[in-house]
């Protein structure tokens, strides 16, 4: 029986007879041009994602590593066609055993080893994503490779094959599921280590002529995800302080950690911008990640990634001047920095992760490509900065309102000072919120009065011609991140 009419029947059972929630079944074509030579078909029962597809045996001509022929085989034959033994194991519904046919797989995961059933060169040549599979389990189990499939996995005939003859839809889903493993930084040394890094994070060469600076070299992207890494580290050795619990707290938020080892991960293209289509300059780091890893809108990654180097152009100035000294003026002066958007948009980006990632990218300045090693005095300077500036966000209370909408409306505001809504509103609508930040009991009556007090005095300009005065933001049409000074 064919995956998808298995699967069919599967999921009418689940949902029919044992009244267990699953989902409809999906068909995933087969491509034997990419090398995936088999439909399948996916569901998900009680939250587990599950693949149906035949057994198969392959079949080869001498100069080509695409099948002539894919058809249905025994276990033995389709265990042996797997990318790795712990993946070949069957589970018998009939007799509850776990069966073993390359006599490998049992013992494999018993010793933690991540190796192929068959030549690992033969296997990689069948499949190149199989590459980075074996690097995903062994990230996410924390598993030894074997040195034969490390040794496989760094032949240039791989590396060219994996970008030439696997789809990035497929590339992407390994990453992703990298990012979300237990250990990201072991993948992304991996890759580095197999020279897959610019294989895998990948330019087209359609827009190799139009980038504004070259890519530093991949060493870097681990570098950032490796001090990443450190900083989220609940104990840690060394003379390195700690970063402040609420930033480390997000490294329990599986979608942000991933969100975050990406941006990491892409460090070489920090500040690079490319010319699209219609001839403007856009983040390289957007166009790894919508074309050469498909990742798109999931997990906001296309939007969020791009978004965690502007916020890095704009904290890692400010970090300084607003969390040294003590002022009256610190609570507003703060709290309007942290409702910028290009700080806190929620969904796409918040404070607490801009501070993040921003403290990542500075530590970069005291990082050493060539030992690997961290500055840890200097680093720790920097850390205690971020960490000052986190306890005066919490101190003022600023978190519970960072995300509270202005007291008044615009059409609110116009009513009051008896006037049309204009582009004076913007600047308005400022002042409100600046007004609620020093009178956080403050009522929508004490703050009418405020505003018309304020049009009193001067100090909101009603006047057709008053245009609203734009925050200091990176160019959004432009795309540039120019690199802060450490401050």
């Amino acid at each position: 029986m064919m995956g998808v009419t298995f699967a069919t029947h599967f999921v009418n059972y689940c949902t029919n007879v044992k009244n267990v929630e699953a989902k409809e079944v999906t068909k995933i074509e087969s491509n034997p041009e990419q090398s995936k030579h088999l439909e399948t078909a996916r569901t998900t029962v009680l939250g587990q994602e599950l693949d149906f597809v035949n057994l198969r045996s392959e079949e080869y001509t001498e100069d080509s590593r695409i099948p002539t022929s894919v058809i249905f085989g025994t276990p033995l034959q389709d265990a042996l066609r797997r990318d790795i033994t712990i993946n070949a194991l069957f589970y018998n519904v009939h007799t509850r055993a776990v069966e073993d046919h390359t006599g490998k797989g049992i013992k494999d995961l018993q010793r933690g080893m991540i190796r192929t059933p068959l030549d690992a060169l033969e296997t990689f040549r069948d499949d190149p994503l199989r590459v980075l599979r074996a690097i995903r389990f062994a990230a996410r189990y924390c598993f030894e490779i074997d040195r034969f499939l490390q040794d496989a996995a760094r032949k240039p005939e791989i590396r060219e094959a994996l970008a030439s003859k696997i789809s990035k839809e497929r590339i992407g889903i390994e990453v992703d599921k990298m990012l979300r493993s237990r250990d990201p930084v072991r993948a992304l040394s991996l890759i580095y280590d197999f020279k897959l890094y610019s294989t895998v994070f990948q330019l087209p060469e359609s827009v190799a002529t139009t980038l504004s600076d070259s890519p530093t070299p991949p060493i870097m992207g681990l570098g950032a995800a490796t001090i990443l890494m450190v900083l989220l580290l609940p104990s840690r050795t060394g003379t390195l302080i700690p970063v402040h619990k609420t930033l480390t707290d997000l490294g329990k938020i599986t979608y942000v950690r991933a969100r975050l080892y990406l941006a990491c991960a892409l460090t070489p293209y920090r500040g690079i911008t490319y010319t699209n289509a219609k001839g403007k300059r856009q983040p390289a780091c957007d166009l790894i990640i919508r074309e050469s890893l498909r990742l798109g809108s999931q997990n906001h990654y296309l939007d969020g990634v791009p978004a965690l180097y502007n916020a890095w152009s704009v904290v890692s100035p400010a970090v300084a001047d607003l969390a040294q000294g003590e002022s009256p003026d610190d609570k507003l002066k703060i709290g309007m920095f942290l409702r910028q958007q290009v700080v806190h948009r929620p969904a796409v980006i918040y404070w607490h992760t801009s501070l993040l990632f921003s403290l990542v990218q500075d530590l970069m300045a005291y990082w050493d490509p060539q030992t690997k090693l961290l500055d840890e005095t200097a680093a720790s300077e920097r850390i205690a900065l971020y960490n000052a500036l986190v306890t005066k966000i919490e101190n003022h209370g600023l978190p519970a309102v960072v995300d509270d909408k202005p007291l008044l409306k615009g059409g609110e505001i116009a009513a009051a000072l008896n006037t049309q809504t204009g582009p004076w509103m913007r600047d308005a609508l400022t002042r409100v919120v600046e007004w609620q930040l020093i009178h956080p009991e403050g009522t929508k009556a004490e703050c009418v009065e405020w505003v018309k007090a304020e049009h009193a005095a001067g100090n909101i300009d009603i006047s057709p011609l008053a245009q609203p005065k734009r925050p200091t933001q990176p160019d959004e049409e432009q795309g540039a991140v120019k690199k802060p000074k450490l401050t």
